[in-house]
């Protein structure tokens, strides 16, 4: 399987969808610190959370990874792009520890570096699945002097064709009704 290379405006593409998503939510997370608690049944706090800057920030950049992840699938199989997401754990990490000062356990960076170590696997493959051409298929052969009518489908009934000028004998026109044999013999 032959691998695709890359332009330098892909692995741009992909570098925002590696960036933009942790640095979008790390600045949700700092921005959801410097507002009171929001809650559903109160949907005015949650309106007045978006507008604060680390908030809107933070949903900028969200936006800008959604933009650029759509831009990569139109490229590249999602097996491929969605490790570039992947690796955002790393970023979230290191911003989380010496951005935010949040205390992360040793089991995470464990799991952190797996993620890492299985996102470099995955990154070895192709970025577009190329997929065999289906062989062209051959006309089925027939013998000439047979000529066989063309197969109907045993469950659609045709309707008759029918000439509007010939009426049937036994049809009668609505309306125009027939005289009895009495009113016939009483003329």
């Amino acid at each position: 399987m032959a691998h695709h290379k890359l332009s330098a405006r892909q692995y741009l593409i992909l570098g925002l969808v590696a960036v933009c998503a942790p640095l979008g939510d790390t600045c949700l997370s700092r921005g959801m610190t410097q507002v009171p608690d929001v809650t559903l049944a109160s949907p005015g706090s949650l309106i007045a959370a978006v507008f604060t800057p680390w908030i809107a920030a933070g949903i900028a950049l969200l936006i800008g990874f959604f933009a650029s992840y759509l831009t990569a699938l139109s490229w590249a199989d999602l097996t491929f792009v969605l490790p570039a997401t992947a690796f955002g754990n790393v970023i979230v990490a290191l911003l989380s520890r010496f951005w935010l000062h949040e205390s992360i356990s040793l089991e995470r960076w464990a799991g952190i570096a797996l993620i890492t170590l299985g996102v470099g696997f995955v990154a070895q493959g192709p970025s577009l699945t190329e997929r065999p051409a289906s062989p062209a298929k051959e006309p089925e052969r027939q013998d000439p002097d047979i000529k066989e009518p063309p197969t109907k489908r045993p469950d659609v009934k045709e309707p008759p064709q029918e000439d509007p000028d010939v009426v049937e004998p036994d049809v009668k026109e609505p309306g125009i009704r027939e005289p009895e044999p009495k009113e016939i013999a009483a003329r």
